[in-house]
């Protein structure tokens, strides 16, 4: 398999379009206006709880501006929001690179956008298993799929796309969009992306610490801590 060497990459990236899913919802209030003034004609991608928080910080300003992602991939979400982004269209929009030809006509045929920055936190794993009593099951429920999936994707694909994991970051991305008529520079998403493996890392060290800890009893059928 030939693998994709990219030689040609734009030091700065507008942001056109951005894919939101977040489980702390912290600091959207701010950040969603500033990024709907910063980038004229923005589109924001969302789903479930997100899709309505930004909804109600936008107002009137939604139309136009918010999509549901079921309605962008034709997918309906699965019972319990277990499968909401897992879509090759929107993995499409993550991982296709600007200057090769054979993404942008896959782009063309499917109708998809490139994804331009994606706003991602998981679900709080850690913080559900360090509550006293918390179960197996209660911890299994809180592992993430779609939250890691999509921050790997943007994050691989740094050179085009900024992944956004820590709410703590929304002030100087908005300054900058601000600043620079709406893009982002490459230092900025080179730093993201080191952060974003390194938020997806500690994840999935957390759920490996917490099942290792545990053991199957199949005789009583419980889970035994050792």
């Amino acid at each position: 398999m030939a693998l994709n060497i990219v030689k040609d990459i734009d030091a700065r990236v507008a942001v056109k379009h951005v894919l939101m899913s977040v489980s702390d919802k912290t600091g959207l209030e701010t950040f969603v206006p500033a990024l709907v003034k910063a980038c004229p004609g923005v589109k924001i991608y969302s789903t479930g709880g997100t899709y309505t928080k930004v909804r109600e910080i936008l107002g009137d300003a939604a139309e136009g501006t918010l999509v549901a992602v079921s309605d962008y991939t034709g997918q309906p979400e699965m019972q319990g929001g277990l499968v909401k982004t897992l879509d090759f269209k929107i993995y499409l929009g993550l991982l296709s690179e600007t200057y090769n030809d054979a993404h942008q006509a896959d782009l063309k045929r499917l109708a998809a956008q490139p994804i331009d920055m994606v706003v991602v936190n998981l679900y709080p794993f850690q913080q559900t298993v360090a509550q006293a009593g918390v179960t197996p099951e209660m911890a299994r429920t809180n592992i993430d799929i779609g939250g890691p999936c999509m921050v790997r994707a943007s994050a691989k694909n740094y050179l085009r796309v900024a992944s956004v994991t820590d709410p703590m970051d929304y002030a100087n991305l908005a300054t900058e969009l601000a600043d620079h008529g709406g893009t982002l520079g490459l230092d900025t998403r080179f730093r993201l992306m080191k952060k974003a493996f390194t938020h997806t890392a500690q994840y999935d060290k957390a759920i490996s610490e917490f099942f290792t800890t545990r053991t199957w009893d199949e005789v009583n059928g419980t889970y035994t801590q050792h």
